[in-house]
């Protein structure tokens, strides 16, 4: 507000996090003479807890899933409240969001354990350590709407957006229409979310979600209300793009106290969008987050604007801190029809490049050229069932992305003397052309020759990074690829001989002291960073020679931790 102030503006815009659904900020702006862009503070105070939200639509005529939503917390009220919903159920926190403080109960003996979890995390999370209890939909969907009200008493929506691929309860594409929608249940979803707009005075953008039976065929009986997101959301985009229209330039014209642009009937819906969210994260290792450097960032064909949207935080040479989100970008793309832009998507993926840290747009593309997705019979759970399909990189992505740096490291075409020629000659034996290639702690020496080229496998992009440092994007796989100039630079990295801090952040624990063994994989340290634990291993079988940090430490990327004894 004071920058506000300083700089002569008469407005603040939250965007779509940290502050944008607190009441409390929202109430602060208005009372310092400045025009919030947003709902009002009793709007976003009315949807804020879910147990309050989902009275409010239950007394709107929304449908509500059945639960607990009392005062009682003892845990002897919701072990009744529990036998009357039934199990499975869902713990949920009743200021949660994010996936935060929900836990799954799948019988009455598990009960007290998930509840005194769930609690310690609302309390750690939200400072506020109430809780709800919900019947368990064992496939769900998660489809939400679109909804715009203005100061004239006008609400409109702007269609439904389709958000059920999802990780540990985070969002990960999400596209517009929702895939396979009839016009019946569209119409009763979409009149459900206007009707709870109204009933709270809604002004600006919002987001009203449901959990749909994705067992079942879509119909009107199969949707319950979830909540009420009283802000616009990370995937709004998708719906600009089916519709034509500005959101961020709507909730200007709203605040300013203008009707909204078009009426319900002007409102067009012009084929599918998706959205696909670019994470610095690595799903190989149970999406662990990354922080560090950027040393290539972007894609690697045109972007026009109208049928592929690019949405970065971040670009070549920025660093990516710890402290926040994993996602730095976000890739949209338009197609006439669905399958136009799942095919525009897994193409545009697999030109997308990011080195330095770790990235998800190889796992995006698995997911998008699945025949779940492509059928649409995906649903929230669906990631998780499928295991290493979908995080491990195939062999052969990471075999192609080698055979093109070796194929530029053992070109002789620069050559300009004989001396220079590569070509693996030796007076008393057969020709050796090998080059030592290093992907990330993995060194090898490797031969071309004795390797073929799938022919299956996506075309390799390969960026020079700096002198034998090369990114590498196979169908969406990014890989740095280094190629150490002596053989003593091949047995430095192969020795192994210590553990360093993979990223910025606090030391929780150290496990060993001087002169403990340990074996490859051993846990050695565990460290705290972007919201997350990781565990760091030994990197072989050795006697630790010195532990150079203790916990409670702040490290930064590349701090060596533990020192093995030499071999």
């Amino acid at each position: 507000m004071a920058a506000a102030k300083a700089t002569g503006a008469d407005a603040i815009h939250p965007g779509y996090g940290f502050l944008s659904e607190n009441a409390d900020f929202a109430e602060a702006v208005e009372k310092a003479g400045l025009i919030w862009v947003g709902p009002s503070a009793k709007a976003i105070r009315s949807m804020g807890p879910k147990d309050e939200a989902k009275r409010i639509a239950e007394e709107a005529g929304v449908p509500v899933l059945p639960g607990y939503r009392g005062e009682g917390q003892e845990l002897e009220t919701l072990a009744r409240a529990a036998k009357d919903v039934g199990f499975p159920l869902l713990i949920k926190a009743v200021a949660g969001g994010g996936g935060r403080g929900i836990r799954l109960v799948s019988k009455a003996g598990e009960l007290k354990a998930e509840l005194e979890s769930a609690v310690r995390e609302a309390e750690s999370s939200f400072g506020d350590g109430r809780v709800m209890l919900e019947k368990l939909v064992e496939q769900p969907r998660h489809i939400e709407v679109q909804v715009f009200g203005d100061a004239h008493g006008n609400v409109v929506h702007l269609y439904e957006r389709d958000c059920s691929l999802q990780r540990r309860r985070q969002k990960v594409i999400e596209e517009a229409p929702a895939p396979g929608m009839p016009d019946d249940v569209r119409a009763a979803m979409t009149d459900a979310a206007v009707k709870l707009a109204q009933a709270v005075g809604y002004q600006g953008a919002g987001t009203v979600e449901f959990i749909v039976d994705g067992s079942k065929p879509l119909g009107v009986d199969t949707f319950w209300f979830l909540e009420m997101n009283t802000r616009l959301q990370v995937e709004h985009p998708v719906t600009e793009m089916i519709t034509g229209q500005d959101l961020v330039a709507w909730q200007l014209l709203v605040a300013s106290g203008e009707e909204i642009p078009l009426a319900q009937d002007e409102i067009p819906l012009m084929g599918h969008a998706i959205e696909a969210r670019i994470c610095a994260e690595d799903p190989a290792d149970g999406f662990r987050p990354g922080a560090g450097l950027i040393l290539e960032f972007g894609l690697l064909q045109p972007i026009d604007g109208e049928t592929i949207r690019w949405d970065a935080g971040f670009e070549t040479g920025d660093r990516v801190p710890s402290n926040y989100d994993s996602m730095i970008a976000k890739l949209i793309v338009h197609g006439e029809d669905r399958d136009a832009a799942v095919d525009l998507l897994t193409e545009t993926l697999s030109h997308t490049q990011l080195s330095g840290v770790p990235a998800n747009t190889g796992f995006l593309r698995r997911c998008a050229q699945s025949d779940a997705f492509r059928d649409g019979t995906h649903h929230v759970n669906w990631i998780a069932e499928q295991g290493d399909a979908l995080t491990q990189p195939p062999a052969a992505h990471q075999h192609a992305s080698v055979l093109a740096v070796c194929d530029i490291e053992l070109d002789d075409s620069a050559a300009v003397t004989p001396w220079g020629i590569r070509d693996g000659f030796r007076a008393n034996g057969a020709p050796v052309r090998k080059a030592a290639v290093a992907v990330g702690a993995d060194v090898d020496w490797f031969d071309p020759s004795e390797h073929d080229v799938d022919p299956d496998a996506p075309l390799p992009f390969v960026t020079d990074i700096s002198p034998r440092r090369y990114a590498v994007t196979t169908g969406g796989d990014n890989v740095l690829v280094e190629v150490p100039d002596y053989d003593a630079d091949v047995e430095a990295v192969l020795g192994g001989d210590s553990v360093s801090a993979p990223m910025p952040g606090k030391l929780l624990a150290v496990h060993v002291k001087p002169g403990d063994t340990v074996t490859k994989g051993d846990p050695v340290a565990v460290m705290e960073a972007m919201k997350m634990e990781h565990t760091l291993p030994a990197p072989r079988d050795g006697v630790v020679e010195s532990v150079e940090a203790a916990a409670g430490d702040q490290v930064a990327e590349g701090d060596v931790l533990v020192h093995l004894e030499a071999e």
